[in-house]
């Protein structure tokens, strides 16, 4: 890999993975929610599930949708009705110093599986190996999983922050209400370039 295309693969990676998509939002409305130490386990497992994913795809999952064409689709159905089901779930989160005892943050290995049906994930890591590692050995993918994985935790740790910080300002019932449901509305959004495709 040339000094110009890897410059260009870490410049792709920090864009898509620090621009707004369902992990990102996701994370910033449970820093609100339940701040930045207990978002921790959420984080690291949507930084190490997605690392993973681009590995994997890089290392034949992407025969598996040349073989079975319908299973891409298959995977974009179930994508959409689960980002709608965790859309509902913030939209109608309950507000701080009203939370339900058995609210809580996404898991690690709730986030790590998450990475299979986050639309965006699936087009960053289906890109990411098309254009930086197709028909690359395997030093290739694993150059193209290490950048992803070094720059991927630092840019979600900004949305974590960046919510952990407005807690404060959301601390009334009215204004977290307003932001969870924006939250909601801007997952939904995010799927529009899937519908679209």
């Amino acid at each position: 890999m040339t000094y110009e295309i890897f410059t260009a693969l870490a410049v792709f990676a920090l864009v898509s993975s620090i621009t707004p998509g369902p992990n990102n939002l996701m994370l910033m409305a449970s820093g609100v929610n339940f701040g930045a130490r207990r978002t921790i386990p959420h984080a690291l497992g949507v930084s190490i599930g997605f690392t993973l994913m681009v590995g994997l795809v890089g290392l034949g999952l992407m025969s598996v949708f040349d073989a079975i064409p319908h299973s891409h689709d298959a995977l974009k159905v179930i994508s959409v009705v689960y980002l709608l089901y965790l859309a509902f779930k913030i939209g109608t989160s309950a507000t701080i110093g009203e939370k339900p005892t058995d609210s809580k943050p996404m898991t690690f290995w709730q986030a790590v599986l998450f990475q299979w049906v986050n639309p965006k994930g699936w087009t960053m890591a289906l890109t990411a190996v098309t254009v930086y590692a197709a028909g690359g050995s395997l030093t290739t993918v694993l150059l193209v999983t290490l950048v992803f994985g070094l720059v991927n935790a630092p840019s979600i740790s900004v949305w974590v922050f960046a919510g952990d910080r407005l807690k404060r300002f959301l601390s009334t019932p009215s204004r977290l209400r307003v932001f969870n449901i924006t939250m909601a509305l801007l997952l939904v959004a995010s799927l529009y370039p899937v519908l679209m495709h």
